[in-house]
């Protein structure tokens, strides 16, 4: 998911939990943090031996927050994938992910792509059914596809990884 800090963007993925132990990925970079809530809306962060101390007050559906610091303060919204999607759908300018992920649950009806393929800017990468809907999922600019984790006929989860694409590759 994606989430913006005041002007900074962050992409941000789950990789693993376990009990307080959380697993990220920030922008690519792996770390493990040790999160524990203290009380609602006050949580006490350990990483590398250090502690920090943050308190978050909520807005909006809880896709907006204030984040408190001892020393600062941050406007923090998130921008899950099928925020992100809608987005696209209603044209606003969006940079394109290496990757394609599942905004919502659904099954995979096609994937008219396959490793290796050159694609152009609004070519359909793969068609998820959802609520009864097939939906289109096109890339924003020239790529290749990298990989592919699902296959036709599979049910997903939202926020599931579909597809990997190549956007250093596009321009040979």
């Amino acid at each position: 998911m994606e989430i913006h800090i005041g002007s900074r963007v962050a992409e941000i993925e789950l990789l693993g939990k376990e009990d307080n132990l959380v697993r990220l990925s920030i922008d690519g970079q792996e770390l493990e943090v040790d999160i524990t809530m203290l009380e609602e809306g006050i949580y006490s962060i350990l990483k590398d031996g250090e502690s920090y101390n943050v308190e978050l007050t909520h807005s909006d559906n809880r896709k907006r927050y204030k984040v408190n610091t001892h020393f600062s303060s941050y406007d923090v919204s998130i921008v899950d994938a099928k925020a992100k999607y809608l987005r696209l759908k209603k044209g606003v300018n969006e940079r394109q992910d290496d990757k394609i992920i599942s905004p919502m649950p659904g099954k995979v009806v096609n994937i008219p792509v396959k490793v290796g393929d050159r694609l152009l800017a609004t070519d359909t990468a793969i068609v998820i059914e959802a609520m009864k809907m097939q939906n289109n999922y096109k890339v924003l600019t020239d790529c290749i596809v990298k990989e592919i984790l699902v296959t036709e006929g599979e049910t997903i989860n939202s926020n599931q990884l579909l597809i990997r694409l190549d956007l250093t590759q596009s321009e040979k």
